[in-house]
C-alpha cells in the first residue's frame, strides 16, 4: 500500500507527528524546517514546542488547551499554503584537532579505507554539511552530506564514554557530540566548539537548516579556542 504524504499520527495525547516522506533529503527537511518557522512565527494556542527531524516535525501541545484533531486540521490548512523554500542556514566554520586522543577510531579508519592521515583529514573536511537536526542529547547535531567513501557501519559494542565534541562517523551520517555521554558511533577527532551551553542565550549553538565546514587545526589552536570568551556567542563561529 502507497503512503500519502504529507501525514499527521497521533503520539499519545500531548503530540501529533508530520511526516513528510518515507526518505531523507534535503527537500524534504526544508518542508519540516517550514513548517517549523511557520509555527513558530504564527503560534497556534497550546502548542508548546516544535521539534524538526530528518523528515518529521514534532508538535506538543497542552490538552488543556488544544484538541489534537483541531490542532491536526489547522496544521494541514497551514500544509497547504507554506512554501518548502526556506532561507538557507547559517554557515558555521568548525575547526576540528583530528586523530590524537579524541580520535578514537581516526588510525583504525584510515587503515579501513586505505587512506593516510593526511587524505582522510582532507576527505573529511572537503564539503559542506548540513545540519539535518538536534537530538539525542541537547545540542547533537546530526549532519547530512559525507562523502560516501567515509561510510562506515557503528561500532558493535558501544563505548561507555565519548567526550563533548567528537566528530563522529555512523553509517551514512556525521555527528558533532555535544555532551559526553556513550556512543556506538566512530570519532576521528574533537572540536573546542560547546555546541551546547545552558549559560548562553541560545544553548544549542547549531539549528536544523544550518550548514557546516570542518577545519583541520592544531592542539594549540584548540586549547585557545577552550578558553576564549568568544565560545558565548554563536556568532563568532560564522563564516
Amino acid at each position: 500500500m502507497t503512503e500519502v504524504f504529507p501525514r499527521i499520527l497521533a503520539c499519545g495525547d500531548k503530540a501529533l507527528s508530520v511526516e513528510f516522506a518515507d526518505r531523507i533529503d534535503e527537500g524534504v527537511n526544508a518542508s519540516v524546517i517550514a513548517l517549523a518557522e511557520d509555527l513558530c512565527a504564527d503560534a497556534i494556542e497550546g502548542v508548546t514546542e516544535v521539534v524538526p527531524t530528518y523528515r518529521s516535525l514534532m508538535v506538543t501541545y497542552d490538552p488543556l488547551l488544544a484538541r489534537g484533531r483541531v490542532l491536526a486540521a489547522e496544521i494541514e490548512r497551514r500544509l497547504a499554503s507554506i512554501s518548502a523554500v526556506v532561507p538557507e542556514g547559517c554557515l558555521f566554520d568548525v575547526p576540528v584537532v583530528y586523530g590524537g586522543g579524541a580520535g578514537l577510531d581516526f588510525e583504525e579508519l584510515a587503515a579501513l579505507k586505505g587512506l593516510t592521515s593526511d587524505e582522510l583529514i582532507a576527505l573529511h573536511a572537503s564539503v559542506e554539511y548540513r545540519v539535518y537536526m538536534i537530538g539525542f542529547a541537547p545540542g547533537f547535531a546530526y549532519l547530512g552530506g559525507l562523502p560516501q567513501a567515509l561510510h562506515t557501519p557503528r561500532l558493535a559494542t558501544p563505548r561507555q564514554r565519548v567526550e563533548a565534541g567528537s566528530i563522529g562517523i555512523g553509517g551514512q551520517q556525521a555527528s558533532i557530540n555535544s555532551l559526553a555521554g556513550p556512543s556506538g558511533w566512530r570519532y576521528i577527532g574533537r572540536t573546542p566548539l560547546r555546541l551546547f551551553d545552558p549559560a548562553r542565550a541560545a544553548p544549542c549553538l547549531l539549528r536544523a537548516g544550518d550548514r557546516i565546514r570542518f577545519r583541520a587545526i592544531d592542539a594549540a589552536e584548540a586549547r585557545a579556542i577552550d578558553g576564549s570568551p568568544e565560545q558565548s556567542k554563536r556568532e563568532s563561529w560564522l563564516s
